[in-house]
């Protein structure tokens, strides 16, 4: 691809499924921080449907939204013509609804130190977060452009992923130090 990356808008989101999904319904429009208003949008969208779910429901959405999510935001960021779109957030959606499932049934206070550990984590990318991150980066071609396949669409999941399994190890482990 040639051509400029494209600015995602919410006129943008609307023409495309894999658009409004990507972008979390709007949430990875922010002019700033989009990852946090994403992670903040999957924490609220995680209290509301709580009451109504089971393991076997958290894991069949998480599961489900995983691959949806993949093919979500492989096409994304191809239409934005960009291989890791800080707008699109359904990484962050699926990847903090794993953490709060598995944390369950943690009151807001847990919730809330997951969510920073989460977005330490997520934006900082130290170490296996920053290893997942480079894993699947997508590198310009003879074009000038970027060839974005399934691979890097995975890894828009991936590092996330690997966030929330850094964060659940910090979490467990705080938790067994206070008792």
């Amino acid at each position: 691809m040639t051509d400029a990356p494209v600015r995602p808008t919410a006129a943008f989101m609307w023409t495309h499924p894999a658009r409004w999904i990507a972008l979390g319904l709007g949430s990875g429009l922010s002019p700033k921080a989009p990852g946090t208003v994403g992670t903040l949008w999957a924490w609220l969208v995680f209290a509301v449907l709580a009451p109504w779910m089971n393991d076997a429901g958290w894991a069949a959405l998480i599961g489900g939204g995983t691959l949806v999510g993949w093919w979500a935001c492989t096409t994304t960021a191809r239409h934005l013509r960009t291989p890791d779109p800080s707008a699109v957030v359904w990484d962050e959606v699926v990847a903090f609804w794993l953490v709060l499932w598995l944390i369950a049934p943690a009151g807001w206070l847990g919730q809330a130190v997951a969510f920073a550990l989460f977005r330490f984590f997520d934006a900082a990318k130290p170490g296996p977060v920053g290893w997942a991150d480079r894993l699947f980066k997508a590198e310009r071609g003879p074009q000038g452009g970027y060839e974005i396949g399934w691979a890097q669409g995975f890894g828009i999941l991936f590092d996330d992923f690997v966030a929330a399994g850094c964060t659940l190890l910090v979490y467990a482990a705080g938790r067994a130090w206070l008792g």
